[in-house]
């Protein structure tokens, strides 16, 4: 019973609403990158297109295919996305990661709203559903760098 109740609370009615709320869910006709992220425990996918200007995101478009979780997780990334930089995505995933695995604090802002995910640190089985956008997005950002350096 203990772990239904557990289970519940996890899918929060905040995590629900955002799963069902995901910004930028078109992709992208013309992206300066795009890449796909899987979880090979769960299935869960996400694709990330991002055209970047200045080193900055100036659009972005998104597919995610994943559980409530992963789905709350790009839902706050898309919120947040546009104008971030390559270290503010990749700050952001580092302390997503130290926030599942370590018992770290919550993001810094804009990407805060992730400590919704903060009762998912005992689903180990969940953090690579949850660390998907942040991910593709910081991978989506290196090669946009790269391809516009070449």
């Amino acid at each position: 019973m203990s772990g239904e109740t557990d289970l519940i609370k996890l899918y929060s009615s905040r995590i629900l609403a955002l799963a069902a709320d995901i910004p930028h869910l078109d992709r992208l006709d013309d992206p300066d990158a795009t890449v796909k992220k899987r979880s090979p425990l769960c299935g869960s996918t996400v694709s990330v297109d991002v055209k970047v200007d200045d080193g900055r995101i100036t659009d972005f478009g998104q597919d995610v295919k994943a559980c409530a979780l992963g789905q709350a997780a790009a839902s706050v990334v898309g919120g947040a996305i546009i104008g971030t930089t390559r270290n503010q995505v990749e700050t952001a995933r580092d302390q997503l990661t130290a926030m599942l695995k370590a018992d770290g604090p919550a993001p810094d802002a804009p990407f805060d709203g992730l400590e919704v995910l903060m009762p998912a640190r005992d689903y180990k089985n969940r953090h690579a559903s949850i660390l998907l956008a942040l991910d593709a997005t910081a991978e989506a950002m290196e090669k946009a760098e790269q391809a516009n350096c070449a």
